[in-house]
C-alpha cells in the first residue's frame, strides 16, 4: 500500500472484481487506476474509487454493455437516470420477450403444434388509409401499436368515420428492419398530413384465424406458410393481419386476429 492506495489486489477483493476485470477496466478507460507504478507496472487504488468499482459490478451483472456503465458513471444525477431508466426499459421488453417464448413453449410441450384450419379462398380489394413505420422484427408489436394510434389520432381529428377491422400489413421476410403499415377502410383522408392510400388487391389467399395473444401468432404463421408450402403455393406481399378483437374490446386470451397471405393465382383455386 502506498500514502493510502490499494493494490489491485486487495481492491478487486474489496470491491468483488477481479483482478483481470479491473486490468479490463482500465484498458477501456472505464475505471482507471489513481497510480501506476513506473517501473513495475502495479496498478494501485483510492479507496473513494470503490463506489464506481462496485456500481460497476452490480451493472454489469445485470448484463449491461460496459459502454452504457461508461456514460452513465459520466453523467450528472439526472442524465445517469435518464440511461438507467433506457436500459431498464430494454430489458423489460426483452423479459416480455422471453415469456411470450415461454409460453409458446409450455403450449407446445404440453399439446404439440395447436391445429389451425387454413382455408383457401379470395379476397375483395381493398382500399386502406394506411400509416407507416419502420422497425426490427422485435419492436413490431410496439411499432404496431405506435402506427395504430397514429392512425386513429388523423382519422379521428378529423372527423373521419372509419371501417373496423384495423389492419396490419408486413413484408415477406422479417428482415433486420422493415417497413410494416397499419390501415382502416374509410372513404375520406386524401391529403391528410401522415396518411397515405393504399390498395390491397383482391385475389387467392391463404388464411386462418389465431384467438390468444398477439405473442403466440408465430404458431398460427407456422400453421398457415405449412399449409401455403405444402399447396406448391407462391406467397405474396404484404401478409395482412385483421384484427377482429382487440385489447381494448377483449383480454389477451381472447383476442381474435385473421391472418392472410395473398397467393399467386392457381388453375385449381376454388371459385
Amino acid at each position: 500500500m502506498q500514502d493510502g492506495l490499494l493494490t489491485i489486489g486487495r481492491f478487486a477483493r474489496l470491491c468483488r472484481l477481479s483482478v483481470k476485470q479491473l486490468r479490463h477496466y482500465d484498458d477501456t478507460g472505464l475505471l482507471a487506476p489513481i497510480r501506476v507504478d513506473a517501473r513495475s507496472g502495479y496498478r494501485y487504488y483510492a479507496p473513494g474509487q470503490a463506489r464506481d468499482a462496485l456500481t460497476i459490478a452490480l451493472l454489469r451483472e445485470m448484463d449491461l454493455p460496459l459502454a452504457v456503465i461508461a456514460r452513465a458513471l459520466a453523467a450528472g444525477p439526472e442524465r445517469r437516470a435518464g440511461i438507467l431508466r433506457a436500459e431498464r426499459d430494454r430489458l423489460a421488453e426483452r423479459i416480455g420477450r422471453d415469456q411470450a417464448r415461454l409460453e409458446i413453449l409450455e403450449r407446445l410441450a404440453e399439446g404439440g403444434l395447436p391445429g389451425y384450419e387454413v382455408r383457401l379462398g379470395r379476397e375483395p380489394e381493398r382500399r386502406l388509409a394506411v400509416v407507416r413505420a419502420v422497425c426490427a422484427p422485435a419492436e413490431i408489436g410496439t411499432g404496431v401499436g405506435e402506427c395504430a394510434g397514429r392512425l386513429l389520432s388523423v382519422l379521428g381529428g378529423a372527423g373521419i368515420a372509419w371501417e373496423p377491422p384495423l389492419w396490419g400489413l408486413y413484408p415477406l421476410d422479417l428482415a433486420e428492419r422493415m417497413e410494416i403499415a397499419v390501415g382502416a377502410r374509410t372513404a375520406q383522408g386524401e391529403g391528410l398530413p401522415g396518411l397515405e392510400f393504399e390498395v390491397l388487391p383482391g385475389g387467392p389467399v391463404a388464411e386462418t384465424v389465431h384467438t390468444g395473444p398477439y405473442a403466440q401468432l408465430p404458431l398460427a404463421y407456422n400453421a398457415l406458410f405449412a399449409a401455403v408450402h405444402e399447396h406448391g403455393l407462391r406467397p405474396r406481399a404484404p401478409v395482412r393481419e385483421a384484427y377482429l378483437v382487440g385489447p381494448a374490446e377483449a383480454p389477451q386470451e381472447e383476442l381474435m386476429t385473421r391472418l392472410i397471405i395473398p397467393v399467386q393465382e392457381n388453375p385449381a383455386w376454388p371459385r
